[in-house]
Parts: structure tokens; sequence; C-alpha cells
């Protein structure tokens, strides 16, 4: 990698902090923006620094907008007695193809994994249950990912809204088990949407 100039390398490295892309991969797309013309090669530039300044954290429920609260909190056409629950938004994004789901959203902003350092303290539980005390919910769908982490993160948030009297329920587990919300489906998510199981307390 040496071999190219300095800006190069800056570029690659840049790319290799990205998820899912190695050193070839990289490479591959330094080569490919230095091969486009200046005008071209500039649009993503302008793209990113855009996304960097126009986006911002929905204050209601943390998903991304140019807007707050964002296009889903401000639809006054959308069930505004029901709010799923989920890790990211890549997992809105998901829920949202299906076109099965008509309710709110609250994105935790990942789930609670102490070997991780990531405790409740930081994600946005506490605005969930600020939300459910201050508005007519009716309704929370825990569509946490079905795994460990977010087995552990649905348990928990379901005590949290025990005595708050509010219908907790959890994805059917048509998803498999182990499974990330995000890759799943379209079908599947409906389907795990549709037949969804009431949480109980043990």
């Amino acid at each position: 990698m040496n071999a190219y100039p300095q800006s190069m390398i800056k570029l690659m490295n840049e790319f290799e902090k990205m998820p899912g892309i190695g050193q070839k991969t990289a490479e591959r797309l330094a080569c490919y923006i230095l091969k486009q013309p200046v005008e071209e090669a500039m649009q993503l530039a302008y793209a990113i620094r855009d996304v960097k300044k126009f986006i911002k954290t929905c204050s209601i429920c943390f998903n991304v907008s140019e807007k707050d609260p964002c296009h889903i909190c401000s639809n006054t056409q959308r069930d505004n007695s029901v709010i799923c629950v989920i890790e990211q938004l890549a997992d809105l994004l998901t829920i949202e193809k299906t076109g099965k789901y008509n309710g709110l959203y609250h994105v935790l902003q990942g789930h609670i994994s102490p070997l991780d350092g990531i405790s409740p303290e930081s994600l946005t539980i506490e605005g969930l249950l600020q939300r459910v005390k201050s508005n007519h919910v009716e309704e929370v769908i825990l569509a946490t990912n079905l795994n460990m982490e977010g087995d552990a993160t649905a348990l928990y948030i379901h005590k949290q809204l025990h005595s708050l009297g509010v219908r907790v329920t959890r994805l059917a587990r048509g998803l498999p088990t182990g499974s990330y919300l995000e890759y799943a489906n379209t079908a599947i998510v409906s389907d795990a949407i549709s037949g969804r199981n009431e949480m109980r307390s043990s």
C-alpha cells in the first residue's frame, strides 16, 4: 500500500474504518474514485457533508431525520397508541418495508451488553418510559434482535414497563433464533409482526 501517494493511503484508511470493508475493498473504492471526473467525486464528498450537516436525531423516538420531530412522529396518520421498540435505524427500515405496521417507533440505539460496557443507561430506555407515561400508549412491541443481547434488552424493558399497565408484546418466533432483524426477509418480518406474542411476567 506504501506505493500509493499519501492522499490515496489516507482515503483507503478512511474506507477501512467502515463496517465490512477490508484493505482490498478499500483499495478498489479509492481507485474507483480516482478514476471518476472531479465533479462526480465531489458529489460523494458533498453527500457525506450534507448527511453530517443536516441529519439530526428525533427528540421523541431517536430516529434520524432532517426535521425534529421526524416524519414518522409528526405523521398524524400513524397509530400513536402503539410503539415498536427497535435497536437501530436499519431495523426501522426493515419493518417499514413490510407495509404491515402503522404505529410509531422508539430507537434504542443499541442493546444491553455488559461485556461491551453498554448498560441500560447507555440506551434510550428512559425516553421510552417517559413516552409511555405521558401519552395514551396501549401497546409496546419489543422488536429487539432474537439473540442473547436482544432478549436481555427486551426482558429488562418488559420489567420496567410492567407497572405502567401497558400491553407488552414480542415479535413472533418465526424469525430464526440468533438472527438480526435488519437482515430478515420482508415476508418473515411481516409474519412476525402479525403473530407477535404478549410477554408475561415470570
